[in-house]
């Protein structure tokens, strides 16, 4: 669950329009062992694996035994992505059951036999549940997450767990993305030496390179959403309560939200469907306007641009030419689809930043002891993993410290006057001050911009390189948010982000979706080692 305060990211932003855009050097580029094209599955959607099962050609042992065996040759080996912390020791075992309820005429739905990938902070049994610290190494849950649970009931496969940015990357403001001392540096797949953003980095890599069906991320702020793109993926960012938070170690009781990653909106309504379900809880369950269970594949329409109204957020644009240049030809596709384009202006843009920051450690410090004591976990406070870092400096922090945790350590409880004015000035301006003036004053079904530049070279010395993200907004009213890829830069994908108001997804999927199938941005990852800049970018 990635955080980068907005107002941070707003100010870079106006820093970076008024530069000279710099592109990445070019360097001869080989490829790397093993691409997408020579995986029987490459690419292959939800719909396409359940139709194989349904016509008897495809199991769902045949499919997991294939995706456990490209895991182990270009994750554990071969360009080494780092983006599979554990598979599940019971995922073939668990793929022969479903196999044998199809044999017997049962099929649970969409996602019956399909594998899917986790984030490293989501509670699934048998697995460890470690946020990519070493502190919960070996910290088993008892329990499935209630999301899990769901996935299960639908028939998923759980196949195993991804890498993250330790902590959801709230621990230090030099923190690098991907990296986690449990599982090392995840890669990004179309350039090796380029970073896969995060938090949910390991899931961003991992389904962009084919190694499972489907996946899962969580975010705060923005880490579903940077990931999907800089990794060619359609991210969902749901509302939050829509999808239940319960056995996910916490940054936000505000703002966190798990989600699909997926590499078509088909997919990511698929295995939103079986997530989304109210859980007695999650407090955030009970603002829930509507608690029927929706089939959000339903609203796969491909003229739903037709007649819609979008509004261009501009001011989340001009950090860099060649993201420019993808945004305006969008905008062209957008209206050529039939949606009517305005320029449309979030009024309280960038006034939430601070207080989001203060917020979120406040919240920290009182949701991770919550989970540790509940979970019986063999640390039980913030203080205490503070204190095992300290102890373990050698391999917890080589690169980067904790003093987020160490400012957070030294809040008080949620009670204090301070935080309960900082929660709702957050709420208050990026929701109905911000998001919904926007979209009201026009009439507007969505916002778009940007989702985030490129992917930046991963750097260990100095840390992560953002440029700007389009998806603070959303993430800090709490409403959902949906990025599609627009195209690439110099071969590294970028995304439109989609913002609605709350409880939105069925709109936001109808217009990504019609924005996914008049443009079909998405390419599949070459494993290169490094960029090569096209002659034709400058």
């Amino acid at each position: 669950m990635r955080y980068l305060p907005l107002a941070v990211a707003v100010s870079m932003l106006l820093l970076a329009a008024c530069q000279p855009s710099q592109s990445p050097p070019v360097t001869q580029a080989q490829t790397a062992s093993k691409p997408a094209s020579d995986f029987t599955f490459a690419e292959a959607s939800v719909a396409d694996l359940q139709r194989q099962m349904a016509a008897g050609t495809l199991s769902s042992h045949t499919l997991t035994s294939a995706y456990l065996d490209r895991i182990a040759a270009i994750d554990r080996s071969g360009p080494t992505l780092h983006s599979v912390l554990t598979t599940n020791p019971n995922a073939l075992e668990e793929a022969d059951a479903l196999d044998a309820e199809r044999k017997a005429g049962t099929v649970r739905g969409p996602l019956h036999g399909i594998p899917v990938l986790i984030k490293d902070n989501i509670d699934a049994t048998p697995m460890a549940n470690t946020a990519g610290s070493l502190a919960l190494a070996d910290y088993h849950p008892k329990n499935d997450a209630f999301l899990i649970q769901k996935l299960r009931a639908a028939g998923a496969v759980i196949l195993g767990k991804t890498n993250l940015s330790e902590w959801a990357n709230f621990r230090s403001s030099r923190s690098i993305s991907g990296w986690s001392a449990v599982g090392g540096q995840t890669k990004n797949p179309y350039a090796l030496d380029r970073n896969p953003c995060g938090s949910s980095a390991g899931t961003g890599t991992a389904i962009a390179a084919n190694l499972a069906a489907v996946g899962v991320g969580t975010e705060t702020d923005g880490s579903i959403i940077c990931p999907s793109s800089v990794a060619g993926l359609v991210g969902l960012k749901p509302t939050v309560g829509l999808v239940s938070r319960s056995g996910i170690i916490p940054i936000s009781i505000s703002q966190d939200t798990a989600g699909p990653m997926t590499r078509s909106v088909a997919d990511a309504a698929a295995l939103l469907t079986a997530m989304a379900a109210p859980d007695p809880q999650d407090p955030a369950s009970s603002e829930r306007k509507n608690t029927a269970a929706i089939d959000y594949t339903q609203h796969l329409k491909a003229n739903a641009l037709k007649g819609a109204r979008i509004g261009v957020v501009r001011q989340l644009m001009g950090y860099r030419p060649e993201v420019n240049r993808l945004m305006e030809d969008a905008i062209v596709k957008l209206k050529a689809a039939g949606a009517t384009v305005v320029d449309a202006e979030i009024p309280t843009l960038g006034q939430w930043g601070e207080a989001e920051y203060t917020m979120l450690q406040y919240e920290l410090k009182d949701g991770l002891q919550r989970y540790l004591v509940a979970g019986n976990a063999p640390y039980r406070s913030l203080s205490e993993i503070i204190a095992f870092n300290k102890r373990n400096a050698d391999a917890e922090m080589p690169l980067f410290g904790q003093e987020v945790f160490e400012q957070a350590n030294a809040l008080g409880p949620l009670s204090t006057p301070e935080y309960i004015t900082l929660r709702d000035k957050v709420r208050r301006l990026a929701g109905p001050e911000g998001i919904d003036v926007a979209l009201h004053k026009q009439q507007l079904d969505a916002l778009v911009a940007p989702a985030t530049a490129p992917a930046w070279p991963t750097d260990p010395v100095n840390g992560d390189h953002y440029a700007a993200g389009g998806y603070g907004a959303a993430s800090a009213a709490r409403y959902p948010s949906l990025t599609v890829p627009m195209g690439d830069v110099h071969g590294l994908p970028v995304g439109l982000v989609l913002m609605g108001t709350a409880w939105s997804e069925p709109r936001l999927i109808e217009l990504g979706y019609a924005f996914e199938q008049a443009t079909h941005a998405r390419k599949p990852p070459q494993l290169l080692p490094t960029v090569a800049p096209s002659k034709d970018a400058h």
